[in-house]
């Protein structure tokens, strides 16, 4: 079955949705016909967005939401089951970066990253698994993850400590769905460069060595030369979500040739080593 036999006429609730990779999904979602759910702590740009699919005919509604608040994210299901009265599939993407050496980077900074790249992901599991799991019926969840979840970074610690504990989370709901026999698919993804401001947004300040700047600005580069758009990224997504997979890598050229390297280092027990360029 296609995307839009799967998933159209359904209801997704897609938090971190008002730009990038989670304004690509949403915009594919509505495409393929389906009922969207915006979350999103950018009330201004939230609005404007869920009014640009407001305006194709996409039935939208936009909440604001905090989602590292529980109460926040309770909110928000409350406001999904209530327009729609189910939701079908949960995307878990809302996530911020923080960059530079893992002992300057500041203790709130360390914190707001934990609390929102995970606490988030569990606060959205908590707020719509159980009302998935007592409805009965097929229903998805699936968690943005990065290329950075597999392949750890230097100057990106924070990023990488949640995104590897993104797929441990999501590994781990998967098994336990199993257990449970639930009738609920869960899925992760691995983005690997996609056009976005994620990192424009975590440029470092003028006091910070140059090489944090320099490796910031280089990864951006990648982005905007060579990474796919937002909506490319989500096609790619939603058919593998929807032909049932649960690693939904959409560029795997760009994680491929690295991961078998580190598999092979860890499997030899060798040190790792510092791959620049």
């Amino acid at each position: 079955m296609t995307a839009a036999e799967v998933f159209g006429g359904r209801t997704a609730v897609i938090t971190g949705a008002s730009c990038g990779i989670g304004a690509g999904l949403a915009r594919h979602a509505a495409g393929l016909g389906m009922k969207l759910v915006l979350a999103d702590i950018a009330a201004e740009r939230l609005a404007e967005f869920a009014g640009e699919l407001s305006a194709t005919g996409a039935e939208v509604t936009a909440v604001v939401t905090d989602v590292a608040d529980p109460a926040s994210v309770e909110a928000l299901a409350d406001t999904a089951y209530t327009r729609f009265g189910t939701v079908d599939l949960l995307v878990n993407n809302a996530g911020i970066m923080a960059m530079g050496y893992s002992w300057e980077i500041p203790a709130d900074r360390w914190d707001a990253v934990l609390r929102v790249n995970v606490g988030g992901y569990v606060n959205g599991i908590r707020a719509f698994v159980p009302r998935m799991l007592e409805r009965g019926e097929k229903a998805w969840v699936v968690n943005v993850s990065s290329i950075g979840g597999l392949l750890p970074s230097p100057l990106m610690a924070p990023y990488s400590v949640t995104k590897f504990g993104t797929l441990a989370l999501t590994e781990s709901l998967h098994y336990e769905m199993l257990m449970k026999g639930a009738p609920i698919q869960v899925s992760v993804v691995t983005p690997g460069s996609v056009k976005s401001e994620i990192f424009r947004a975590a440029r470092p300040g003028e006091t910070a060595p140059p090489e944090i700047a320099a490796f910031n600005e280089r990864l951006q580069d990648l982005a905007d030369e060579h990474g796919l758009t937002p909506e490319e990224h989500a096609a790619r997504v939603f058919d593998m979500v929807a032909e049932g997979r649960y690693w939904a890598i959409p560029q795997p050229e760009q994680l491929f040739p690295a991961l078998q390297p580190r598999t092979d280092m860890i499997l030899a027990q060798e040190n790792p080593r510092l791959q620049l360029g």
